[in-house]
């Protein structure tokens, strides 16, 4: 068995671990060090979860203070979730600079076409985007995003969430593949669910919250129900209902024609329902038990004006889409309080996770020399099931010195199928439905993990080990006349994080760790097959899992009124894969161009992000943050396209008695020209810099109720984002069609009782 170690340039065997990188050899190191048995004197490392005003789990897989954390998390809750001001996951992060959400128009342009319609597609942290990022819902893991060309005008995003669900939601930017494996190359967004107790105040046993919003940015409108029940200290339960509708997300193009020209949005249908159950059990004894069940279901339809018009002899008439996005999921998580030499918690999960997704194309054309109109249809779709268990285990310990330990370790397990199926009506002369573009696959992982939090007054090491070994197999199938490939591979992910406190009000902060993401079996087994146009995709046996090494360097601090943070990071990032990448072939009879995924790229990115608030008076508040990242292509000396240009967000805040109001200002510079890499798009679009103003206000109509509000982009300002029009000409007639929205006014009315 061979496995891949991200700080090392080759494969390495399991029986050579002496050669593992200094930062490896350093964790292992630490965590040699030994301890004495648990006493009443042990140093305890933070205070009791039930007294924390604010946690973060993500770091260090239970509970920190953030400042506890040797690393950059965003926490998110409260007043950064209000539905005012965020209905989506491309709101959640839109103060959050070197953090974003791509969002292209639906303007996909044919049955078989190139572009995709991918909605909210995922999210790019530090330049790194798509499932380079780990997305999860209480530590289950979201689906894949989907894009290929392979797929015609279909993509799938990984906008799986109801955020009408979402209580806290926590951004970790790095690597975080010590603790979680693979797919944290540039961050980890984790999402947790409402608990009972979020809704149900001290001396009550019930609370219902009811929530409505409107949004005429895409003429949103949205009800949720929730329930929830304290009945006795050994019970509590939740259910949560919610329910949305919406047509097109405006844009600044007025252009409304039924053709190719059109600039306008399509139209657009929406649809929206999320559900949630939780009942939590304490029966005594030190345990806890929660068990959940969770329902997300997403529907759209679009009548695509856009893409009416003539192309290769034919003339569109008409041409719909529609996609329906799917992801239900069943949990336990048990957490039980021990007195034991092995730990004093043990945490067991284990959950089952179905999701689909299917978006569906008919088009109405006839010849340009005539002819009756005929229809021809395109329905793909994409599953991943999956089962993920986990067993965790954490324990305190003394040692010499007024020193503490905190360790925590476990194993993870995940195993999911994938599959895909293609079908429709009048497939392209070179293919024949139903056809598969991968094998059904199934992938499986082992994780173990290790971190040791050693900690006196002013200093903590956080030394972190983690090793994985990942297996896909690749089922044969009539459907996919190639011969599939299998992946087997293992990676051994260190990390070593440092705190250092000179004074109570600051600290110094630094980790240095290593990422992987396993190939995915599109990569692993693409298939297309022209045999007309003589090209073609082919498996790749070869492929190994990405990886990379990260160091990021910061210091934060707490002045009384004065919250801060500065951060300097960089990255080594190798074996990027690339997809479709010709490989062999003249492109003729006997043989064809053929392409295939390969490892080939490697990528530099660094950067900084400041951010604070201060509070002026006790009832005016100034928030303000930066952030830039510059990113470059190794091998070719090109810039990175993924790396969005630089932001700064800031804020006041006032309040009036019952009443807040506050103005936030983004400011987003214009994308350099020698920051473009135009190698696939020569005249590509490089839009301008940017300055939007939001105005929002708040109404404490009563405890328990508040009125909220916000206009969006207040002076109606016409920009383009960067993420949304990469690889578009320059000299595209459509290009207000890529515009954001113009002045927009969203409302929201929460009450609890």
């Amino acid at each position: 068995m061979t496995m891949y170690f991200p700080f090392a340039s080759s494969p390495l065997s399991l029986t050579r671990l002496r050669r593992l990188s200094p930062v490896a050899l350093a964790v292992l190191a630490l965590m040699q060090q030994p301890a004495a048995a648990q006493t009443d004197d042990a140093v305890v490392l933070t205070q009791a979860a039930g007294t924390l005003p604010v946690v973060v789990v993500t770091g260090a897989r239970s509970e920190r203070q953030p400042d506890e954390v040797p690393a950059t998390i965003d926490l998110l809750q409260g007043d950064e979730l209000d539905l005012s001001r965020v209905q989506d996951i491309r709101d959640l992060v839109q103060t959050l600079p070197n953090v974003s959400v791509r969002r292209a128009p639906l303007r996909f342009g044919a049955v078989v076409g190139s572009t995709g319609r991918d909605g909210n597609a995922g999210f790019n942290i530090r330049g790194l985007e798509g499932n380079r990022v780990l997305l999860t819902v209480d530590g289950v893991r979201v689906p894949r995003e989907l894009t290929s060309g392979v797929f015609g005008s279909a993509a799938f995003g990984r906008d799986y969430f109801d955020l009408g669900l979402i209580s806290r939601v926590e951004i970790q930017r790095g690597a975080g593949s010590a603790l979680y494996g693979s797919d944290g190359l540039a961050g980890h967004v984790a999402m947790f669910t409402a608990e009972p107790r979020d809704l149900v105040r001290d001396g009550k046993t019930m609370a219902t919250r009811v929530a409505v919003q409107a949004d005429t940015r895409d003429d949103g409108r949205r009800i949720g129900v929730t329930v929830a029940a304290v009945p006795n200290d050994r019970h509590q339960w939740l259910a949560s209902l919610q329910l949305g509708a919406s047509e097109a997300l405006g844009n600044q193009g007025r252009n409304e024609a039924t053709n190719s020209t059109r600039t306008a949005p399509n139209p657009q249908d929406d649809r929206s329902v999320g559900t949630l159950f939780k009942w939590v059990m304490t029966p005594g004894g030190g345990q806890k038990h929660t068990l959940m069940a969770e329902h997300v279901d997403k529907r759209s339809e679009v009548e695509a004006y856009s893409g009416r018009g003539a192309s290769m002899g034919f003339l569109t008439t008409d041409l719909d889409g529609t996609t329906d996005m799917r992801r239900s999921r069943l949990g336990w998580d048990g957490r039980f309080k021990v007195d034991s030499s092995m730990a004093d918690e043990w945490r067991a999960t284990l959950a089952w996770q179905d999701a689909d997704s299917q978006e569906v194309a008919v088009e109405q054309r006839r010849a340009l020399t005539g002819g009756p109109v005929t229809s021809r249809s395109r329905d793909v779709s994409y599953s991943e099931q999956t089962l993920q268990a986990t067993l965790q285990a954490e324990k305190r310990l003394p040692a010499n010195g007024g020193w503490g330990h905190r360790i925590v370790y476990g194993a993870d397990l995940v195993r999911s199928t994938l599959d895909n199926l293609v079908t429709g009506t009048v497939p392209p002369s070179y293919e024949r439905y139903p056809l598969k573009r991968f094998p059904e696959t199934e992938e499986s992982t082992v994780g173990l993990f290790v971190q040791d939090e050693i900690q006196s007054e002013r200093w903590t090491i956080v030394p972190a080990l983690r090793y994985d070994h990942i297996s896909l197999k690749a089922e044969n199938s009539a459907l996919y006349p190639k011969e599939p490939a299998d992946l087997d591979a293992s990676a051994v992910s260190p990390r070593l994080g440092l705190i250092f406190r000179p004074s109570d009000s600051w600290s110094l902060f630094g980790n240095l760790s290593a990422g992987f993401k396993a190939p995915s079996p599109l990569q692993l087994n693409n298939y297309f097959d022209n045999p007309l146009g003589y090209y073609q995709s082919i498996p790749n046996p070869d492929l190994k899992p990405e990886k990379s090494r990260t160091l990021e360097l910061g210091a934060r601090g707490d002045a009384g009124r004065l919250d801060w943070e500065v951060v300097a990071f960089a990255g080594r990032y190798r074996d990027f894969i690339e997809e479709l990448v010709r490989v062999a072939g003249r492109g003729v009879a006997g043989d064809p161009i053929r392409y295939q995924a390969v490892n080939r790229g490697k990528v530099s990115l660094s950067g900084f992000e400041l951010k604070g608030s201060w509070a002026l008076t006790d009832s005016t508040t100034l928030r303000a943050a930066y952030g830039r990242t510059q990113g470059e292509d190794t091998t070719t000396g090109l810039p990175v396209n993924s790396v969005n240009p630089a932001q700064l967000y800031a804020a006041i805040d006032q309040k009036l008695g019952a009443w807040t109001v506050g103005l936030g200002l983004t400011h987003v510079a214009g994308k350099k020209s020698e920051d473009v890499d135009v190698s696939s798009t020569p005249n590509q679009f490089v839009p301008k810099g940017y300055t939007t103003l939001d105005l929002r206000t708040s109404w404490q109509i009563r405890p328990g109720t508040r009125l909220s509000a916000a206009i969006h982009n207040l002076t109606d300002k016409t920009y383009w984002q960067w993420a949304n029009v990469r690889g578009l000409a320059a000299n595209a007639p459509v290009l207000d069609a890529y515009t954001s929205p113009g002045r927009s006014l969203s409302v929201a009315l929460v009450t609890d009782f």
